[in-house]
């Protein structure tokens, strides 16, 4: 007579794989944090930009970066970035951010997807077709719109200091990525929302370039330059209301 009982040995196999998997996502986790930490200590330099707009690019290097990245992408058996990428989607889109915005203040252009890559030592995966660990599109995507909104924080401290032809270039810029992003069909969810707020971004840098030009600023400014009396600002509409 046949036996009906069953092996526990394959419950226990399954426990063992469950408590590898759960221990690999832990030193992903790990990883992960180490990442944020190098990423929020080069945010906090390079936003020193917004106390001193007119002041030198503030000096940070990514290769604390590349070390975390490379540290992370080791955990990651072959063929499953997909299976873990969202621990960590967070703070690549963070960290290639990082890299578009220094790459603006010190060119007033946006960095391509070549400059990306030799910064953080990543590719990027333009053609869904990566297996290896890699920068996804989107969170590059994510990065350019993060640009935006840092860059119409810049545009009202430039003001503030008496700046008032940046504002000027940054308009143009953001419209222009603007229209780029509006050439896209974006189904993903939360890009497509992020999206849909660069407008108000957008709308910030011009009503700040409208004060400006109402005013006749960006005539003044070389005037203000070659006389040091002439120190005082006007105030502006969208300080005025604060």
């Amino acid at each position: 007579m046949s036996s009906n009982t069953i092996d526990l040995n394959f419950f226990n196999d399954i426990q063992q794989s469950l408590e590898n998997e759960s221990d690999r996502k832990d030193e992903i986790r790990v990883k992960v944090r180490e990442f944020d930490r190098t990423s929020r200590k080069l945010a906090a330099i390079l936003n020193m930009i917004h106390a001193n707009p007119t002041g030198s690019v503030p000096d940070i290097s990514f290769e604390e970066v590349r070390e975390r990245v490379k540290n992370l992408a080791s955990l990651i058996p072959e063929n499953q970035f997909y299976k873990y990428c969202d621990l960590w989607t967070r703070s690549m889109q963070q960290a290639v951010f990082l890299v578009v915005f220094k790459y603006y203040l010190e060119t007033e252009q946006l960095i391509d997807i070549k400059k990306i890559e030799e910064t953080l030592d990543v590719k990027v995966d333009l053609n869904n077709s990566l297996n290896e660990f890699h920068i996804q599109l989107e969170d590059v995507l994510h990065a350019y719109i993060s640009l935006v909104n840092e860059l119409s924080r810049l545009a009202v401290n430039s003001v503030t200091v008496g700046d008032y032809s940046r504002p000027m270039r940054l308009s143009k810029f953001v419209k222009d990525l603007s229209a780029g992003f509006q050439l896209l069909n974006l189904k993903n969810d939360s890009l497509r929302k992020r999206f849909d707020g660069i407008k108000y971004d957008v709308k910030k840098i011009e009503e700040v370039v409208y004060d400006i030009s109402l005013r006749g600023l960006q005539h003044k400014e070389e005037d203000k330059n070659n006389d040091p009396s002439a120190s005082k600002k006007p105030k502006l509409s969208h300080e005025a209301s604060k």
